[in-house]
């Protein structure tokens, strides 16, 4: 059965929308993955919903599996590359009887393998149809993370020096070296840990292993300090770094496959007086990439970005600070474009996401290839779509507007407070004020926040002084989403009490960060205030009049519904119509 296959049929029985499952398939495309995972990810349906029509349509039985019954005696059983291949793990065993639970029962490879399993272990077969996030539970028993590195290091069972480190990664076999195992784990940990950065940093005396997930840096590990160096080493091959440098940073990048997918790694190495600290980005398309539904934006908000990029041509800008988000809402907008009708280009510093069917180009200033550069040689590339890192200079933002005015959708970063302070950073810049009110669409910024677990969050009352930011943010709300929004005080607010039971959040109180938006559209008002000359005020005034909700209103919105804790919109933000009413 085809994933088209099973979509169709969940269409069918109304089990999900034509439009949600078009889109799902075409995102799974995208990213290489099947449109059932994305549906999952999306918590669009209930797996164990999709499981009785897996089971109905290829006559398999459906089982709930219960991981914490499964010894490490029953794992052994099935290899961890063959489970994770194949999407197979092992149920229980019943003397001459191997239960097992598959994802994709009518996956002819994974047919045979189990097969040969089962002659070598001279056992019957009994298959069950199981559901991707027990799939993914009982993988995850396989290794665990602490004590895989602790094997690891027990198998060094002595100090590696540099020297025999560099002869292991150059001639040494992936299954009988501690040192890749300790990387590979590490690296298989971050993705499973939706981490995106991953710190190795060596201490006086021991090296520290950090994950920055949903913003915020943990440590996870702590090896001896005599493995500072081959782990360095290991990481360098893999980035195709020079191993004999380690007076000046390098930067490097590598690729590698885990739990089904690609997931690219960007290396940058750093000296200190106690080694080389090592910084890994982690970019997994899978939760990088993300469709415009997906961000958080309000329906509001989203009908202002749909008709921003749909027009011919112009700007749409999006300000905010390292970390907020704004590259995952750059391809968010481009997977729209992303189609055989649009010349896609981009200027990247770096690439972050591969994209299929976009023209992606890294500039390296070092050798004069420049986001002005760049922008020159997009413009003979016949483009429709247009991507620039980042506005930094005059010469970039003056080409990134001629390339808006000639009939180009020119989409973009640039480093201001809000999106209010947009304009104001583009005329620092020497470009023309009277060509601002024909080039640009519209100006975002956005903050990134914790996003509450639904099943872990629990309702409060606010406390008088969070009672007034919310009275302040929604009295300044514009009319007809005053009309919209039914909160009145007291109000009700949530916190996280994590479950350490919960499977959404695995205990956390948090799954992943939702972003908050504030947006500014060019209008003929706004324009004519550019052209006059504006200040602050005018601008604001604009704002206003044009019913602009900031990024602190948009933040508490999303507070009062239980998405985000009011506490962090508050310290991420501040009030934009301060002391209006």
């Amino acid at each position: 059965m085809t994933d088209q296959e099973l979509i169709k049929e969940l269409v069918k029985r109304q089990l999900v929308g034509e439009d949600v499952a078009d889109r799902a398939l075409r995102d799974g495309a995208f990213v290489n993955r099947s449109a059932e995972e994305i549906l999952y990810e999306r918590k669009t349906v209930e797996e164990s919903v999709v499981a009785g029509v897996k089971s109905e349509l290829l006559g398999i039985p459906y089982k709930k599996v219960n991981p914490e019954s499964i010894g490490e005696e029953l794992l052994k059983i099935i290899p961890q590359e063959t489970a994770v291949t194949y999407r197979v793990v092992p149920i229980e065993k019943q003397k001459k009887l191997l239960v097992v639970g598959m994802f994709h029962p009518d996956d002819l490879r994974a047919q045979e393998a189990l097969k040969f399993i089962a002659k070598k272990e001279g056992v019957s077969l009994g298959i069950y149809l199981i559901t991707f996030s027990d799939l993914n539970a009982v993988l995850r028993k396989y290794a665990p993370f602490e004590s895989e590195l602790q094997a690891a290091v027990r198998e060094i069972g002595k100090v590696v020096e540099e020297d025999e480190q560099v002869e292991l990664e150059s001639g040494g076999s992936r299954d009988d070296a501690p040192i890749i195992k300790i990387v590979a784990s590490t690296l298989r940990e971050a993705v499973e840990s939706n981490a995106s950065d991953i710190h190795i940093e060596p201490q006086k005396n021991r090296l520290r292993i950090r994950f920055r997930v949903d913003g915020k840096l943990k440590e996870i590990s702590s090896l001896p300090p005599s493995l500072s160096q081959p782990v360095l080493s290991r990481v360098k091959v893999l980035a195709r770094m020079k191993l004999d440098e380690s007076r000046i940073p390098q930067d490097g990048r590598f690729r590698t496959f885990i739990f089904g997918r690609d997931v690219d790694y960007r290396v940058a190495t750093f000296p200190t007086p106690s080694g080389e600290k090592t910084a890994i980005r982690v970019l997994d398309s899978a939760t990088g990439l993300k469709g415009l539904d997906q961000l958080g934006l309000s329906a509001w908000h989203s009908a202002i970005v749909t008709e921003a990029v749909t027009r011919p041509y112009g700007m749409v800008l999006i300000s905010g600070p390292t970390g907020s988000g704004k590259s995952t809402t750059l391809y968010a907008i481009l997977q729209r474009f992303n189609s055989d009708a649009y010349n896609v280009v981009t200027l990247e510093d770096p690439v972050e996401y591969f994209m299929d069917g976009v023209n992606q180009s890294q500039v390296r200033p070092e050798i004069g290839y420049t986001f002005a550069s760049g922008l020159r040689q997009i413009l003979r590339q016949d483009p429709d779509v247009i991507m620039v890192g980042e506005v930094r200079d005059s010469e970039t933002a003056d080409l990134a507007v001629n390339a808006a005015l000639t009939g180009h959708i020119v989409l973009s970063t640039i480093h201001t407070n809000n999106a209010i302070g947009v304009v104001p950073r583009l005329v620092d810049l020497k470009v023309e004020p009277f060509l601002l009110s024909s080039a640009l669409n519209l100006m975002l910024s956005q903050r990134l926040v914790l996003h509450l677990c639904p099943e872990c969050k629990v309702p409060r009352p606010a406390s008088q002084e969070i009672s007034k930011s919310i009275d302040a943010a929604l009295h300044a709300l514009p009319a007809d989403v005053q009309k919209i929004v039914s909160y009145r005080s007291p109000y009700t607010i949530y916190k996280a009490e994590p479950k350490p039971t919960c499977k959404i959040c695995k205990g956390k109180g948090s799954v992943g960060r939702l972003a908050l938006f504030e947006m500014f559209r060019m209008t003929r008002e706004l324009g004519d205030a550019i052209t006059k000359g504006f200040t602050e005020g005018t601008i604001l005034d604009e704002a206003h009049r044009q019913g602009f909700i900031s990024l602190r209103q948009d933040g508490i919105l999303k507070a009062l519904e239980g998405k985000v804790l009011i506490e962090e919109v508050i310290t991420e933000t501040t009030e934009t119509f301060r002391g209006e009413a």
